[in-house]
């Protein structure tokens, strides 16, 4: 058995010094690729030098966080289009990038809505080079679920190439991707008692368009639940949705598995 973690941040792990024993423990779980998922101009290099010290298990994304957004976005992303020019380690996708309105500040709405307005000019960039490079792109959506997808339609980029990270939203939403051709991507959320709605979410998009995911350090399923996350933990994900769906932990993970190596054009 084969499972593949499709959204982490490793630069956790190596910053408290424990990269090579995350690593190792996932693989014991059965964790056997590693998708670690850039964020900003800080974590870029350090993740294409992971994944080319150990290709075949980690692969990495570039992209701007819209909590990383700030005024100098543009020179930011300036940099961005060097990692597809690289032809040896190129990213499996752009991102993540997208909107996030929960973490704006509420007593300043004038800041807010400077802030949002920079994050949808670098989303509408990052759109643009994905357009450019054909690849897929991870969107982080955190209230702001309508803004993004209207943003998406706008750019033209194709919507099979598009996953919503973190899927925490109902089965309406879902069927909006469905209807368009884009993912959801599930993490440990799936595993919580208040989490009905995006269990339903998932079902709606169905176990043969699945990918499970940590996001670790954050949002770790049961029964680790307020411990930080870690990429062998995507291992509970799949038996929970294993059991949700009436498959075998096998079966969840040989399609969550194929579906991850499709979307992401994994060798």
């Amino acid at each position: 058995m084969e499972i593949i973690d499709s959204h982490t941040h490793l630069e956790s792990f190596a910053a408290r010094g424990d990269l090579t024993g995350a690593i190792d423990r996932a693989l014991n779980a059965g964790v056997t690729r590693l998708i670690t998922v850039g964020t900003s101009t800080e974590d870029w290099s350090a993740y294409r030098q992971m994944a080319t010290e150990r290709r075949g298990v980690v692969d990495y994304t570039a992209g701007l966080h819209p909590c990383a957004v700030e005024s100098n976005w543009e020179s930011e992303l300036a940099a961005l289009p060097e990692y597809w020019r690289d032809k040896s380690l190129r990213p499996v996708a752009l991102g993540e990038c997208g909107l996030d309105r929960f973490h704006l500040p509420k007593k300043d709405l004038a800041r807010a809505e400077e802030l949002i307005g920079w994050q949808k000019a670098a989303f509408r960039e990052q759109l643009s080079l994905a357009r450019d490079c054909g690849c897929p792109v991870v969107v982080h959506s955190r209230g702001a679920f309508d803004e993004c997808v209207a943003l998406i339609d706008e750019s033209g980029v194709d919507w099979t190439k598009i996953v919503f990270h973190c899927f925490a939203e109902g089965p309406a939403e879902m069927t909006v991707l469905r209807e368009r051709g884009g993912f959801g991507s599930f993490t440990g959320i799936l595993t919580y008692k208040s989490a009905e709605a995006v269990r339903e979410a998932a079902r709606v998009q169905g176990l043969d368009r699945l990918m499970i995911e940590t996001d670790a350090p954050y949002l770790t399923p049961v029964p680790h639940r307020g411990k930080p996350n870690e990429p062998a933990y995507v291992r509970h994900t799949a038996e929970y949705a294993a059991e949700m769906f009436g498959v075998e932990l096998g079966e969840l993970a040989e399609v969550t598995r194929a579906n991850t190596k499709q979307f992401y054009g994994l060798k």
